[in-house]
């Protein structure tokens, strides 16, 4: 709604329409009673939703329905005595089938909510049933409700949890169990609620079945890696003891086998990060919605939110625990491998200053023999210059110079050495002269 829209010409944000209508896309149904409803919840990918639409239509059409051009996060489809609800989540979807074209009594198992659903339809949802079963609501507010035999064997004998919710307003039976057809099954007998007041209940059963399974996702996880990381555990323990009492250590080998560690460990947080954070997001989905029924005792029977807390939040914690030990874990390797670090390096740095050390020996050694041959050179050239002097005086005494050759010959000796010497340490001092300024260049540049 842009400022023209509004009689008081106001700028309003794009976004304000989508957000009044996010708390309004996933209204409570009515549900009268007596009525049959399933549940189903399917795991997709993207891709499987983009499908599930496209088969959703096909629900339409066989009930000769319009179907819906645009999909959306829930639909409401009415096919008379059906009422179809598909409503789409973080990682997964889930279809409602509400059916009233039953009668009171007999076993409210019989018919269910899908017994108006093509079989055919049904069979080809695409994504993986995560959560399946039927809800029987009976209306106790014109007969009496059943005795506890006749429940217990529409439950095929399980073990029942019961628990009147809505301050009494209602009676539920479960067994959060798997039972012959493949379906979970809860039975709610209406004493004094409304149409609305019954929808809001069996949206809340029905979120408390979906989330505490979508919960329970991350247990085989946890498992999984539980005795691997005990293990990892142990074995960082020994190589820091290792570390702390022994001298004689091989810090390339201890490297590769932290590398090794660690990669498992994030190999491990990759996989179950995610899950383990949707566990928590889910659990505390399933706490709120059990503070939300408001339960009483059945006696002798426990209670749904006694269940839950006794059975699905140990099960959470152990995801939690399993995480915090990678996280510690993870932790301890980093410090660890900081530690072997640092050990290295020092290591390299003693190897370091002792090269130094023998390339200064070295050095040295050289520079002395440097200057022992540059004598041997000054004698070496003095002795052939001196024998190119006494060649040149005899060729001037045969041509008639008369000429004294030894005694030119013996002042040409020291002369030619000190001539000798002073160019060759001259040369030296070139070359020496152009390495400091090449050093001190390079060192100016970095």
């Amino acid at each position: 709604m842009g400022h023209t829209d509004n009689p008081f010409g106001l700028q309003m944000h794009p976004m304000r329409e989508r957000l009044y209508g996010e708390l309004h896309s996933r209204p409570f149904q009515i549900i009268p009673s007596p009525a049959r409803v399933t549940h189903l919840a399917v795991m997709c990918s993207p891709e499987e939703s983009v499908q599930q639409f496209e088969h959703l239509k096909e629900l339409y059409e066989h009930f000769e329905v319009t179907p819906p051009e645009h999909d959306e996060l829930c639909y409401h489809a009415d096919f008379g005595k059906l009422r179809v609800r598909r409503e789409k989540h973080m990682e997964f979807a889930t279809y409602t089938f509400i059916n009233t074209d039953i009668e009171q009594g007999g076993n409210p198992f019989e018919v269910t909510g899908l017994t108006p659903v093509p079989l055919e339809w049904l069979k080809n949802i695409p994504g993986t049933v995560i959560s399946a079963f039927h809800v029987g609501i009976e209306d106790a507010r014109q007969s009496h409700e059943l005795n506890l035999p006749l429940v217990k064997r529409f439950f095929e004998g399980m073990r029942l949890v019961g628990s009147s919710p809505q301050d009494g307003d209602a009676r539920v039976w479960t067994t959060f169990q798997v039972h012959s057809d493949g379906f979970g099954r809860i039975l709610v007998y209406n004493k004094q609620m409304s149409d609305s007041q019954l929808g809001r209940l069996t949206q809340r059963l029905m979120e408390i079945e979906t989330y505490r399974l979508m919960a329970l996702l991350s247990l085989p996880v946890a498992r999984e890696i539980n005795p691997t990381l005990a293990k990892m555990d142990q074995k960082l323990a020994d190589i820091t003891d290792h570390l702390a009492h022994s001298a004689d250590v091989d810090e390339t080998e201890l490297l590769g086998e932290l590398t090794d560690m660690a990669s498992w460990v994030e190999d491990c947080r990759a996989r179950a990060t995610f899950r383990f954070s949707a566990t928590y997001a889910y659990h505390d989905l399933v706490i709120k919605r059990l503070e939300e029924l408001r339960e009483d005792e059945v006696s002798g029977h426990l209670t749904v939110t006694e269940f839950m807390t006794r059975r699905l939040t140990p099960a959470v914690r152990t995801c939690e625990a399993i995480s915090k030990r990678l996280e510690d874990l993870s932790r301890r390797i980093d410090r660890v491998a900081d530690m072997m670090r640092t050990r290295v390096e020092l290591s390299i740095q003693s190897q370091n200053q002792e090269l130094l050390a023998s390339m200064d020996k070295r050095s040295k050694v050289q520079l002395m023999m440097q200057h022992t041959v540059e004598g041997l050179s000054v004698a070496a050239i003095s002795y052939y210059t001196i024998g190119l002097i006494k060649y040149l005086l005899e060729a001037l005494y045969n041509t008639g110079v008369d000429v004294n050759k030894d005694l030119v010959l013996g002042i040409s000796v020291p002369v030619v050495i000190g001539l000798v010497a002073f160019i060759t340490r001259k040369i030296h001092k070139h070359f020496l002269e152009l390495a400091i300024d090449k050093a001190e260049k390079d060192k100016t540049d970095k």
